[in-house]
């Protein structure tokens, strides 16, 4: 995708609201706009897919100049994914994702199976969410369905405008897991707008920093933005902790996750006794019919259960993903005083268990990671100044000779 010099004017204002943006997006690529509020980043957005005509300047997508197109037709090929999710709420979760495709001509039979894939991949059961309508989902549920029905046509390009903006910070992780395992899966290229520069972070294969009007103070990978930011306007936005913020860089899969001795709700007491004395652990993960995370248990727990586990252990109250990142680890493991998180996969079922002691080295390997590349950046800086001076002591000397003949 190509924008070249895309501008926005409004009449009666002596400014543009967008002034000549100029910017490349590779394909498959997660592309991040953040900025303050009123820079202009959600009316960049929009012209992509004309719900704000451009006044000037040129759009490509794939090469082909989109600019003068049919607005309608050019929206049918571009997802667009916003803040609450948009749903049409006299509409089924069905229905909702259907419609791009019903519009674009698919036979039923393949909108259904389509239907049903989207759900599947969004980490919704087709058979429970077909029929509901969006008042009887939650919010995370709803922008879920939001992007399903984004994805629906299958078009190459997604736009998402703050699209887990209304949610609360667990479900905004978990959406955030989920995008980032879906861009695994799908690679598309998306264009994504957030006022929260760790979500930024979190998400952008690179990012860039508007000013007002959409001008941009530096568009590169986060790596690069953390360690050398362009200016103080953008230290502003990476602020304090920036070794801490690059804990949004890795991932969980990237670390050791441990296998963790477990059994289920159905297993009989005495065989979860045995399990958990022979495990050489002070406690077992009990599971769910689904095997999902559903409760510690200890060994006093069980004395204690008097035939019944009903009343007995600790609620597990927070997982992640093997998409989440290492802070959202980090603040999971030190919210739980026993200092380990459950990693989940993408129905919730269970898949091993991450420790303090894990994410603490790979904290300490960053933050030495961190502290060498400085000292590398310094060093160069100080062999340019070196040849800086040099050559000017080399240019006095030269023209000091020259005065002299």
């Amino acid at each position: 995708m190509e924008l070249e010099n895309l501008t926005k004017r409004y009449p009666g204002s002596p400014d543009p609201a967008v002034d000549s943006v100029n910017m490349e997006i590779n394909a498959g690529e997660l592309v991040v706009f953040v900025g303050p509020s009123g820079c202009g980043k959600s009316t960049t957005l929009k012209m992509i897919n004309r719900l704000i005509e451009p006044t000037g300047g040129r759009i490509r997508i794939g090469g082909e100049d989109v600019t003068h197109m049919d607005p309608v037709k050019l929206r049918r090929k571009i997802g667009y994914a916003i803040q609450a999710s948009g749903l049409f709420p006299h509409m089924t979760v069905a229905q909702n994702i259907a419609l791009v495709p019903r519009m674009v001509g698919w036979p039923k039979a393949r909108i259904t199976s389509r239907v049903e894939e989207m759900l599947d991949l969004v980490g919704l059961d087709p058979g429970e969410f077909h029929g509901r309508y969006p008042r009887q989902l939650s919010g995370g549920q709803q922008q879920r369905v939001g992007v399903a029905r984004a994805l629906a046509a299958d078009p190459p390009v997604l736009l998402m405008d703050e699209p887990f903006g209304a949610v609360d910070p667990i479900t905004r992780d978990h959406l955030q897991d989920e995008l980032i395992r879906l861009q695994h899966e799908l690679h598309k290229t998306i264009v994504f707008v957030t006022h929260d520069f760790d979500e930024a972070i979190k998400l952008g294969d690179r990012i860039a920093v508007l000013r007002e009007r959409s001008h941009i103070a530096q568009f590169d990978t986060p790596e690069a933005i953390l360690t050398n930011p362009a200016d103080d306007f953008v230290s502003g936005f990476v602020g304090a902790g920036a070794a801490l913020k690059r804990l949004n860089l890795s991932r969980v899969r990237d670390v050791e996750i441990t296998d963790y001795p477990t059994v289920t709700v159905d297993d009989p007491l005495q065989e979860i006794f045995n399990r958990l004395r022979s495990s050489g652990t002070n406690e077992i993960l009990l599971l769910d019919r689904r095997g999902r995370p559903y409760k510690w248990l200890r060994r006093g727990d069980l004395m204690r259960a008097k035939g019944s586990l009903a009343r007995a252990g600790t609620l597990v109250h927070d997982t992640v993903t093997r998409d989440a990142t290492l802070r959202d680890a980090l603040e999971a493991v030190l919210i739980d005083n026993a200092g380990r998180v459950v990693v989940t996969g993408r129905r919730g079922e269970y898949t091993g268990v991450v420790d303090m002691e894990t994410l603490m080295n790979s904290v300490h390997e960053l933050l030495e990671a961190d502290r060498l590349d400085a000292m590398e950046h310094q060093h160069e800086l100080e062999e340019t100044r070196a040849e800086q001076t040099h050559h000017e002591q080399e240019g006095t000397a030269g023209a000091g000779g020259e005065a002299k003949a």
